[in-house]
């Protein structure tokens, strides 16, 4: 499935099932709060910290589709093609950084 399909698939989604968008103030809220459980199941796979037992089940995959979940919905009630912003967005860092990354020692 394209990204613009699945904008398109989100909208009939909230439009049949989810009723109507939640004001953009309310989704942003939510997805700060579902990129908090991406970090959160992050800093305890893949950082110092130890999984609680009830965090343990928690499915990574399925937080970051929350995420982007929220994320189309933003797009779609702000009118904003994602398939062209992205292409734009990448666009952008090849331009600007042809030659960034390959001359960054960190990187090596």
């Amino acid at each position: 499935m394209t990204i613009k399909e699945y904008q398109q698939v989100v909208n009939e989604w909230i439009n049949s099932i989810g009723v109507r968008y939640y004001s953009e103030l309310t989704n942003t809220a939510i997805l700060m709060e579902e990129v908090g459980e991406v970090a959160r199941i992050m800093a305890r796979r893949y950082g110092d910290q130890s999984f609680k037992e009830s965090d343990k089940e928690i499915d990574l995959a399925d937080e970051m589709a929350d995420v982007l979940f929220v994320l189309i919905c933003l797009a779609n009630q702000t009118d904003i093609d994602l398939t062209e912003a992205l292409q734009k967005n990448l666009d952008k860092k090849t331009k600007r950084d042809a030659e960034r990354h390959k001359n960054n020692e960190k990187l090596k």
